[in-house]
């Protein structure tokens, strides 16, 4: 009898011993933890991406983030003011400025009007620029926040205050909270999936879709644009279908091996990701094979099937949650308008727009035609806004702005065509509808039928939840 049969056959006896006694005590050690961390629902240790109830009735099921990474311009693509046009090149009052934080301005800047052209759009009489032709074909169907605000005036760090309610790394995004809260409904595709596009990774890296201090079953899981969509997932040279099996059926009795005899929860994290990385090698190809999509579909998102690209990955999008994933993020980057040569206001914000509007409004749209738009959730946002003032480098750009800025979103339980928030006339800071970053994220969470202050982990004597200890639900957009 080789190595793996006679561990196979051990396995066998303890398998039995444990199915007679309960749970075995990697189970019980798990269970035990999840209990202490403040988390009521029932936890399968063996399946942890199992789906769970949450708190309360859910109005959707799963989410699609689409993360603009850099900080689109709100004074650009969704407001329109006239005031700041008409003092245009003028210096703005001491008042105007007094306690607010810029990342670059020197303080002599001038009050920058848009050259854009915008018009009112739908029955919500939404503003969008001639930037945005397609989103005029969801400005019903989207709940628009044009009060948004965060506190974090620098990529990186403001970047993960959006993504984990926290400006360090270390802490689990929101994919991560809400797949240890809910789990998944897809067996054979990770809970939490990350897509990627543009030139490079948004800044922040893997800390933006990390678990934290979470087990790491629930991190989310980037797919690859081209190529195999998940790096060694398909067998080495020379290594049969066959052998492969062997060779995870003796590692998985091994580590439950060890399991057994340390009670470890994160030897169970381990044998899940040998278990999905061997339904993952059927299920991710086809996945990311557009093949089976109409042309009708592929013209409908703007998708090359054959390049990688925002628009490809928003029709990924859309297959994903088909297969009953929990939480889909795409970073589109680039976002950035200082004024440099290839961050501006200009031809720069321009092709950023046209990589993006089609598919963003094509996913509302597909999503609504498949009966699928009532059980997700779509968000558009990035990390913060843009200011009122320019910034002089190579071109007149404007800086980051931590006080107002824009975020759609649009699904399940969110008023249709509703427009919430106003900043005052020079786009300065929000006046009316402010919703702070905290209060998306509780407003998110409600929405998966999650209760913000109950969703805690304790870790270092301290429970933890990713609103902190703040957070206030944004009735006014709730349907």
């Amino acid at each position: 009898m080789n190595l793996a049969q006679r561990l196979h056959a051990q396995d066998l006896t303890r398998r039995h011993f444990f199915e007679q006694s309960a749970l075995g005590l990697g189970a019980l050690a798990l269970n035990d933890l999840l209990a202490k961390d403040g988390w009521a629902a029932p936890v399968d240790p063996a399946n942890p991406m199992a789906p769970r109830a949450g708190h309360f009735p859910a109005k959707v099921k799963q989410v699609i983030f689409l993360f603009m990474a850099g900080g689109p311009s709100q004074l650009e693509l969704f407001e329109d003011k006239p005031k700041l046009r008409e003092f245009h090149g003028q210096t703005p009052p001491p008042s105007l400025l007094a306690g607010k934080r810029f990342a670059f301005l020197k303080g002599d800047e001038k009050l920058l009007g848009s050259k854009r052209t915008f018009q009112k759009y739908g029955q919500s009489g939404m503003t969008l620029s001639e930037l945005l032709p397609h989103h005029q074909k969801i400005v019903d169907e989207v709940c628009w926040l044009r009060g948004m605000a965060t506190d974090v005036f620098n990529h990186g760090p403001a970047k993960l205050f959006m993504n984990t309610g926290f400006q360090i790394p270390g802490r689990p995004s929101t994919g991560a909270w809400v797949t240890y809260g809910l789990g998944s409904s897809s067996r054979n595709l990770p809970g939490f999936v990350v897509l990627q596009s543009g030139p490079r990774g948004p800044r922040g890296g893997n800390s933006l879709w990390s678990s934290g201090f979470l087990p790491t079953s629930y991190q989310g899981v980037p797919l690859r644009g081209s190529g195999d969509p998940i790096l060694n997932l398909r067998n080495p040279q020379g290594v049969s279908q066959n052998q492969a099996e062997d060779f995870f059926s003796t590692v998985n009795q091994l580590n439950r091996a060890r399991l057994d005899e340390v009670a470890d929860p994160e030897i169970m994290t381990r044998i899940n990701a040998y278990e999905m990385a061997a339904r993952m090698q059927a299920s991710a190809p086809e996945l990311t094979d557009l093949g089976s999509e109409s042309q009708a579909t592929l013209d409908l998102y703007g998708v090359d099937p054959a390049k990688p690209s925002f628009a490809r990955n928003c029709l990924i999008a859309r297959r994903l949650v088909e297969r009953g994933v929990r939480f889909v993020q795409l970073y589109h980057t680039d976002w950035d308008h200082h004024g440099d040569q290839k961050n501006n206001l200009d031809d720069s914000l321009e092709e950023r727009c046209r990589e993006v509007d089609q598919a963003s409004a094509a996913l509302v749209l597909d999503l609504k035609q498949r009966g699928l738009l009532e059980d997700t959730l779509v968000v558009w946002s990035g990390e913060f806004g843009r200011t009122p003032m320019g910034e002089v480098r190579k071109n007149v750009g404007r800086d980051h702005h931590i006080d107002a800025f824009t975020l759609w979103m649009a699904g399940g339980g969110v008023k249709k065509g509703f427009v919430l928030g106003e900043t005052d006339e020079l786009g300065m800071g929000v006046v009316d509808g402010r919703v702070h970053v905290h209060d998306f994220n509780a407003t998110l969470l409600h929405l998966l039928g999650l209760d913000h202050e109950r969703l805690t982990y304790r870790f270092q004597g301290r429970d933890f939840r990713l609103t902190d200890v703040h957070g206030e639900l944004v009735k006014a957009a709730l349907a």
